[in-house]
């Protein structure tokens, strides 16, 4: 087996373990899901964070890092069409023939998202850091090294307050 099929099939393999333990179900399309995988891989390669294929990473990582798969826009994407925008996960409401638009938001939007979230910052004792993948809370100094609810990595956290 090629190299980076063998790698491919071991991303995809993760990926159905880490949405099995956290509740979400992925497509049924094992192809669909396996290319997707290859891209994780290739986009990791390229540009050091698994970035969902179907965006464009543009700028250095640290603001790309809504896109790291899974992407912060994957529940609301999952609420609203039952897919996310790539369509890797999938709920009882997905149509493979239904396309889920664009919910990411331009790069001046985030950068003034953050700077409003900062303002009040400075009246807590501790920043507050919110885990973009699953919305976890916490005040402390440092965001934890895991979200210990989704397990996403330190670099998925914001700080939020």
């Amino acid at each position: 087996m090629d190299d980076a099929v063998s790698r491919a099939e071991a991303r995809l393999a993760k990926l159905v373990a880490d949405a099995d333990s956290s509740g979400y179900t992925l497509n049924p399309d094992v192809e669909f899901c396996r290319n997707l995988a290859a891209g994780l891989l290739t986009n990791n390669e390229r540009y050091g964070i698994e970035a969902c294929p179907c965006r464009i990473v543009l700028g250095p990582k640290e603001e790309n890092t809504d896109i790291v798969c899974p992407c912060d826009y994957r529940d609301d994407d999952l609420a609203e069409y039952g897919a996310c925008f790539c369509a890797l996960y999938v709920n009882n409401r997905y149509d493979e023939n239904r396309q889920v638009p664009e919910r990411r938001p331009p790069l001046s939007e985030r950068k003034k998202g953050k700077a409003a979230a900062g303002a009040f910052a400075g009246t807590l004792a501790y920043p507050v850091y919110r885990c973009r993948v699953c919305g976890y809370l916490c005040a402390r100094k440092e965001p934890p090294q895991a979200c210990p609810i989704c397990k996403a990595s330190a670099d998925r956290f914001e700080r939020f307050m």
